[in-house]
């Protein structure tokens, strides 16, 4: 008597080659998983495909789950270094406006009292 596979599988997305061999990878987590070979040829194969799956799951869910938090440790250290570079990028750029406003608020004071002294001229 056949089996029926009980296991939710995990959707999969579609990457491709080139982006395979450049992609990220959490080696804290270890090697990914294998997937199993499921075979048909008898009951026998079969219902050691379901166990071989079911094991596969189970495997590939802890992996994920490593990957998971691997990826958001490091998407938040990344986040809070931009974030300290843009604040110190946006600190030099205020400080050169509020330079450059300063200088044109000195200069229209000058050539107003220039103007005054002049006569008005």
């Amino acid at each position: 008597m056949t089996r029926i596979l009980p296991v939710l599988l995990m959707a999969a997305t579609a990457i491709s080659p080139a982006m395979a061999q450049s992609t990220w990878t959490a080696a804290q987590c270890g090697a990914e998983p294998k997937v199993p070979t499921v075979s048909t040829t008898n009951v026998s194969q079969y219902n050691a495909s379901v166990d071989a799956v079911q094991a596969y799951d189970h495997a590939a869910r802890i992996y994920n789950a490593c990957v998971n938090q691997h990826a958001q440790q490091e998407e938040t250290a990344i986040s809070e270094d931009a974030r300290t570079k843009i604040a110190r990028i946006q600190s030099g750029s205020t400080a050169v406006q509020k330079r450059i406003g300063a200088n044109f608020a000195a200069l229209a004071q000058q050539l107003s009292a220039g103007a005054h002294k002049l006569g008005g001229h």
